[in-house]
């Protein structure tokens, strides 16, 4: 009876599978780790080669009939299990329905999943040590040898040339150590005096001088603003324009008056007597030439 008790109410369900995995006719059922049946039978369904694994199953559990009946390896040594991945939304689950069904990879397959990308890169680095092993062999063999004694060689007189100028440097400074001490000790006192014109800088009343440029600014802004609003003299010179004009023109008439003073003195100058009695006469008005002509 395939450890099947014919006098339990249960269910009877089934799933479909291309490849069984092994699982055996009386394997557990479980969901969540709870055994609540066992597979009864596994068949070949048709000629297409898929198998029906029918399971029996506690009736008095619910779940819905989108569940998933899933075949897994129940550890590394144990057999194959069907799990049952419950889903409790939609119609439960009755005798003769048939469930979606899948297989898991188990515990073997997930670490041959991981080991196989390890051995790859383990492969790979193996290759690696080969290629530097080859490499090294290159390197070491007479010519290489030879190369590096000549490279040990040069590295030697780069060394005995630095020994020797570390040796001059120290003469050097030995030599100049006075003057080196005389420049340290110039610079400190320049320090001191820079240090002392900053004080002095530092203590310079800057608020005064400031104000009183301030007021001065605000003295020519007043000046500036009376020359602009016409106020006084100079005010109406820039901005009157008959005024102006009037300037330039009696300025015109006056260069005038003097260039013809300057011609005709005779005419500005009279004698009201004359030697025999004679009245003077004043010669006749001519307009004097432009003297920017």
């Amino acid at each position: 009876m395939k450890g099947h008790n014919i006098l339990d109410s249960s269910k009877e369900i089934y799933a479909i599978y291309d490849n069984v995995e092994g699982l055996s006719g009386s394997a557990d059922v479980v969901i969540n780790g709870l055994k609540i049946g066992k597979v009864t039978e596994t068949e070949f369904l048709d000629e297409s080669g898929k198998i029906l694994v029918t399971m029996r199953i506690k009736s008095d559990f619910k779940f819905s009939n989108r569940s998933i009946a899933q075949i897994y390896n129940d550890g590394l040594i144990g057999g194959k299990v069907m799990k049952i991945l419950p889903e409790y939304v939609g119609e439960n689950i009755k005798s003769g329905d048939t469930l979606n069904s899948d297989v898991d990879e188990g515990i073997m397959a997930s670490v041959m999943s991981r080991l196989v990308p390890l051995r790859e890169k383990v492969e790979s680095a193996v290759g690696g040590v080969d290629s530097l092993v080859q490499s090294l062999n290159n390197v070491l063999d007479d010519k290489g040898q030879a190369n590096i004694k000549e490279s040990l060689a040069k590295l030697n007189t780069t060394l005995e040339n630095l020994n020797s100028s570390s040796s001059q440097i120290d003469g050097m400074l030995s030599r100049n150590a006075q003057k080196i001490d005389n420049t340290i000790h110039n610079f400190d006192h320049t320090a001191e005096n820079l240090s002392n014109l900053s004080d002095s800088l530092a203590k310079i009343e800057v608020q005064p001088v400031l104000n009183k440029v301030n007021l001065i600014l605000d003295d020519f802004n007043e000046l500036s603003q009376k020359l602009k609003d016409g106020e006084g003299t100079a005010g109406k010179l820039l901005t009157d324009e008959n005024l102006y004009d009037n300037l330039d023109r009696a300025s015109k008439q006056m260069e005038e008056l003097i260039q013809d003073i300057k011609l005709n003195p005779k005419r500005y100058i009279h004698l009201r007597f004359s030697v025999f009695g004679g009245k003077n006469k004043t010669p006749a008005y001519k307009k004097p030439e432009d003297p920017l002509q």
